[in-house]
């Protein structure tokens, strides 16, 4: 069931947290079984494809982004077995399967680092000023007086990739998955794994390090070298026939330095976190649209969409209610490239914000206080006590049972049929995915966009209604009246 090489061009991808997604085995704890089970709710959907974030063997130090072992499962969450049988099932029901990849570090419980094999490590007599992503100094002292490098927790140990054993082990690690029928990878902390010659300090600045990802260039992050690991890989990726792809997740300082992780010898695509981050105001999305689509060009290839994922507050929360989280979906979903949807985005979940500390499993809490177990609670699946869970990792708010999937299944004006009706359409309408985009004159506050002759999207952030004409094809809110379209809503229209 499963055609088009390019199919990743426009397609629409679903992010499945797997502890937080749906439990088989009543542990409390999400699993791949649970995942399998749920397939037909993503074919329902209309998703494209689904990624899995890490399910390898793992101390959890870090949500599984802590690798122990990269060719199997960690018993948490199935055996290999179970995931076979989950890829067959998605591949039998037109779902393609994306795996994270996590290639910047591993676990401290990898065997290379349990062998004290120090040369696949960075490994140094004395620490430089560098920072950990979550908080306080990068670098952790063993026993004899050395220091290792962690830009994520000390638990997580940044892998040597000038080492040629770390090379070869990736490439067969890639392989494996490959050969197991996985569709692609999403590549972690892409923009990473080669530091600069020296390491060298970053030198005084003002605030955390962390906060100057995305807007100047550090010695640990977007080094050239980092694009001879991509044009070893691709060429594994096109050795396999359906259109293997891989998706970078990087932060860099601008387009250009985006743009070179893409492209025929390098990986698929990039995260476009500009979207993410943008304001619900019609000028940020257009600035950030732009942009994104001058990138796009640079390259050559289409460009992704995301609102919300396993890092940052639920857009929901973050764009300050319900209505503009549908009203900002439905503007993703219009516009040229591949949209990724995160566990639960579509039932219209909020951040969860009053967790108890002591529930808190996210290790950047400890180091810096900024937690994000809040986007992380289980999915809600029945209206019953526990929501189809017995005792979830984190606690499920009671004021969620409204937006359980069986509460919103038959709710023709739900969320969750809302993108049920917004992917239907994007599929009857290819242009929603492709095609172009022009700008049309509109008033203050409100963008109005053309995907294809006759085919427009209006989104309103402004405090007054405005009239639109034409067909309504779908809107993210109940029009007015007829022909007025209401702040914090996006319609599309047929003219």
């Amino acid at each position: 069931m499963l055609g088009n090489d390019d199919w990743w061009r426009d397609a629409v991808v679903y992010q499945v947290y797997p502890r937080s997604f749906a439990d088989a085995n009543g542990d409390g704890i999400g699993d791949l079984p649970g995942v399998r089970e749920r397939l037909g709710y993503l074919a329902e959907l209309g998703v494209d494809a689904i990624w899995l974030s890490p399910f390898y063997t793992s101390p959890m130090a870090d949500g599984g982004y802590d690798v122990a072992d990269y060719r199997d499962v960690d018993p948490m969450f199935g055996t290999l077995a179970d995931l076979d049988g989950l890829i067959a099932d998605a591949h039998e029901l037109g779902i393609r399967v994306i795996v994270d990849l996590v290639p910047n570090h591993s676990s401290d419980r990898h065997p290379w680092f349990q062998a004290g094999l120090r040369d696949r490590y960075i490994f140094r007599d004395r620490p430089n000023d560098w920072e950990s992503i979550f908080g306080g100094p990068a670098w952790t002292q063993v026993a004899d007086g050395q220091w290792y490098l962690h830009l994520f927790a000390p638990e997580q140990p940044d892998l040597n990739w000038e080492h040629p054993e770390v090379r070869a082990e990736f490439r067969d690690i890639l392989r494996f998955w490959l050969d197991r029928g996985v569709d692609g990878f999403r590549v972690d902390v892409a923009h990473g794994m080669v530091k600069a010659a020296g390491l060298p300090d970053v030198g005084p600045k003002e605030g955390r390090q962390a906060e100057m990802l995305g807007d100047e260039q550090v010695p640990y992050f977007d080094q050239d070298g980092v694009h001879e690991i991509y044009r070893e890989w691709r060429p594994i990726l096109d050795s396999y026939p359906g259109g293997r792809m891989a998706v970078a997740e990087a932060w860099v300082s601008s387009p250009e330095r985006l743009a070179r992780y893409v492209g025929p010898d390098e990986l698929h695509q990039a995260f476009n976190f500009d979207f993410l981050l943008a304001d619900f105001h019609a000028k940020s999305f257009r600035a950030v649209i732009e942009k994104a689509l001058a990138e796009a060009e640079l390259v050559g290839a289409p460009t992704t969409w995301v609102l919300s994922n396993h890092d940052k507050p639920r857009h929901v929360t973050r764009h300050g209610g319900l209505a503009r989280a549908k009203a900002a979906t439905l503007l993703m979903l219009a516009l040229p490239g591949s949209a990724y949807l995160y566990n639960g985005e579509e039932l219209g979940l909020p951040e969860v914000l009053d967790l108890p500390d002591e529930l808190r499993q996210d290790p950047a809490f400890l180091r810096s206080g900024e937690s994000r177990d809040g986007c992380r609670v289980p999915i809600p699946w029945t209206t019953a006590p526990g929501f189809g869970w017995r005792d979830p990792w984190l606690p499920i708010p009671d004021s969620w049972a409204p937006l359980s999937a069986e509460a919103q299944h038959d709710d023709p004006g739900s969320t969750l049929n809302l993108y049920r009706a917004a992917l239907r359409l994007r599929k009857a309408h290819p242009a929603l995915g492709g095609g172009t985009l022009a700008w049309l004159d509109s008033p203050k506050d409100v963008l109005a966009i053309e995907r294809s002759p006759g085919l427009v999207v209006v989104l309103n952030t402004s405090d007054e209604p405005v009239e639109v004409t034409g067909e309504v094809l779908l809107s993210s809110g109940p029009l007015t009246a007829e022909g007025t379209l209401p702040p914090d809503t996006t319609v599309w229209l047929q003219r």
